[in-house]
């Protein structure tokens, strides 16, 4: 009889510990979720910033077009650059970092040209647009950042024991950063 209840104690102390075992597993999967959910919500807010500062372009270069028309190439160059950027949505933060850097020393350039004329710092239009433009990137600064942040949180999750064993049997992998790459880190060099 004594071992019939020691055996059922020890029973229930292994139905216990399974039980607490599957519950942390299914918590730590839900957080994984919440955590991947997270990385792609930020990520379609950087695209929405993206997407706007594509839509201010043209009409930014239109202004300057009416005022910098020997200034060709650099319009040129704007404008190849968000072409570049708007065919790599959708190829993954690495890659679009890439694209969207170049569009943003582009866009150097091209606010280095209207420097040149006083007339077109003082159109209401381009002050205006470049404004517009002034915010974009900072809200896109800030959804980068944000991004970044959420990558990292689930980065780190992942890769933490005993959470990258839950991870593995999930298919959760790590996300890459928004980052800028090799010349991509250089100062933009604006010469006439």
């Amino acid at each position: 009889m004594r071992a019939g209840v020691v055996l059922l104690a020890v029973v229930a102390l292994l139905v216990l510990i399974l039980l607490l075992v599957l519950g942390w597993a299914v918590v730590t999967y839900n957080r994984l979720v919440r955590l991947r959910t997270q990385v792609s919500a930020s990520w379609a807010q950087v695209d929405v910033q993206l997407k706007r500062r594509h839509s201010l372009i043209p009409n930014l270069v239109e202004t300057v077009k009416g005022y910098a028309a020997h200034e060709r190439g650099t319009l040129e160059a704007v404008t190849a650059a968000r072409v570049a950027a708007l065919g790599s949505a959708g190829h993954g933060p690495g890659q679009q970092a890439g694209a969207e850097n170049a569009l943003t020393q582009a866009l150097g350039r091209l606010f280095a040209v209207a420097e040149a004329y006083p007339q077109l710092r003082a159109n209401e239009n381009f002050l205006a647009l470049q404004s517009e433009l002034a915010g974009t990137e900072d809200k896109i600064a800030y959804a980068r950042q944000f991004y970044n942040s959420a990558v990292q949180s689930l980065n780190a999750t992942i890769q933490t024991v005993p959470t990258n064993v839950i991870a593995g049997i999930g298919g959760f992998k790590q996300e890459t950063y928004f980052e800028a790459v090799g010349d991509e880190r250089a100062d933009v060099s604006v010469r006439f």
